[in-house]
């Protein structure tokens, strides 16, 4: 069972800090907390942690002088005096068990990431169930575009700051605000950005109704210092909002709204569009796929104006995003057949990426899935098949456990046999990487999908 998180708030986590001088991460390999991690290291601190496997991403912190464990052990904390921990650890993890026998402050991943950005001016908050990575990526390209210098915490890699971090000046401070376990309410937000709202972590929300309500104390957090930032198209978004008196600014391509975009025209599944607020009227062309992305790019654009941000270099900025990590990310091509990753772990994510793809020209689509937890499969399942059924062949891994135990009966081999018969089920990667080289053609795209260690399957494919 994940750990929750401690919601100290900044005030009470400087005091708790006060005096220390070296701060171990638990659950170090993750893209939030290995940024929390090198902010850290950056700001002066000893900084260690621990996964529990090691990674690229281990290994460039190792690199930084940051001391990195592989598994966990309790008297690896020795010589720390502060603990932060991710919510996905167990209470019995032996670092954490350590810590608090010790009576050594141990603080939340999103605890610890409100209580850096507290000193911030601009805090751009993205949330949202779906495309909150992508969305503070393409933000964080309108900023450089800019010459903001952005501070920046994201829950993906960016090539244009080689990482999922930057550390900037002290007026801007973009970040993803994941919504899981209520981290974000230990925000602090100037601008609360929601993309679109939705039932997901069935394993902490009971109904949409829950869901709403968080978002809802969310944009709060903006009233009297800033605005929230919503999308007028989705109707749960809208609802959430009903009869708030903080400041609201809109984007939509359907509804009216205070940023739109107009004239919408596709080309290769990429999208051109007239960025429309007031009196001013841009054209955008961006550099990604997916209707989807025309709302991410309205969202950055619409925090850009918010922050006093030139038309011209939002607009620029834009098109300078290429993509996030594992967002339909290309990594090559196996016997002609274009490969691609992508984390799409939801329904709605799923049936977004199949359509864009679809837009793409290629004959055959071929999506290799892993499901995320047994709990969000069984409390989307229908979902899960009808989204699925949207590729050719669609193709199953067994389902990524992360923090849970297989409790509630569900499997990928039943999954791949509700969708239909062109979908298969394979018990390992090995057995999916003989099964793709022997099919893949050209003409065909090959998506590997999941928020689980499928993208690690692309190295069983040679690429």
């Amino acid at each position: 069972m994940a750990v929750n998180n401690t919601h100290f708030g900044a005030e009470e986590i400087a005091r708790k800090l006060e005096n220390k001088s070296a701060v171990y991460f638990l659950g170090i390999g993750g893209i939030t907390m290995s940024s929390l991690a090198h902010v850290t290291h950056l700001h002066g601190f000893k900084v260690g942690g621990s996964d529990r496997t090691l990674s690229p991403i281990t290994a460039r912190l190792a690199n930084e002088g940051i001391e990195i464990f592989e598994g966990h052990k309790a008297e690896q904390l020795d010589g720390y005096d502060a603990l932060v921990y991710t919510v996905a650890v167990s209470e019995d993890t032996p670092e954490l068990v350590r810590a608090k026998e010790r009576g050594i402050p141990v603080i939340s991943r999103s605890d610890y990431l409100g209580y850096l950005m507290r000193s911030y001016t601009n805090r751009v908050g993205l949330s949202g169930m779906h495309g909150k990575s992508t969305a503070t990526s393409m933000t964080t390209e309108v900023f450089l575009a800019a010459n903001a210098d952005p501070t920046v915490i994201s829950g993906a890699e960016l090539s244009s700051i080689a990482g999922a971090y930057r550390l900037g000046g002290k007026e801007n401070f973009v970040f993803e605000s994941c919504e899981y376990m209520d981290s974000f309410l230990d925000f602090y937000p100037t601008i609360a950005v929601v993309l679109n709202i939705e039932l997901d972590h069935v394993d902490y929300f009971s109904d949409l109704d829950h869901v709403k309500r968080s978002f809802r104390s969310y944009i709060e957090k903006t009233r009297g210092c800033g605005c929230a930032v919503l999308n007028a198209d989705d109707e749960d978004v809208m609802d959430m909002a009903k009869d708030f008196n903080g400041s609201i600014f809109t984007f939509g391509v359907k509804n009216e709204a205070d940023i739109m975009a107009k004239n919408i025209s596709f080309e290769g599944g990429v999208a051109s569009f007239d960025l429309c607020h007031g009196s001013m009227k841009k054209h955008v062309k961006l550099s990604v796929s997916g209707e989807h992305n025309v709302y991410n790019a309205l969202a950055a654009a619409a925090c850009g104006i918010l922050c006093g941000l030139k038309s011209d270099l939002i607009v620029k900025g834009l098109g300078n995003f290429h993509g996030a990590s594992r967002r339909l990310e290309f990594k090559g091509e196996l016997n002609g057949a274009k490969v691609y990753d992508d984390y799409a772990h939801h329904p709605t994510e799923i049936a977004a990426t199949l359509k864009t793809v679809r837009q793409m020209g290629f004959e055959r689509v071929i999506c290799v899935y892993q499901p995320h937890t047994y709990s969000r499969t069984k409390g989307l399942y229908d979902a899960f098949v009808e989204s699925l059924r949207l590729a050719d062949i669609p193709v199953m891994a067994d389902i990524y456990a992360a923090r849970e135990t297989d409790t509630l009966g569900v499997s990928s081999e039943g999954l791949a046999e509700d969708i239909g018969e062109n979908a298969l089920y394979f018990d390992s990667f090995e057995k999916i990487a003989e099964y793709l080289k022997s099919v893949a053609k050209d003409g065909d795209i090959i998506l590997t999908m999941g928020a689980g260690n499928i993208t690690h399957l692309s190295k069983s494919l040679g690429l």
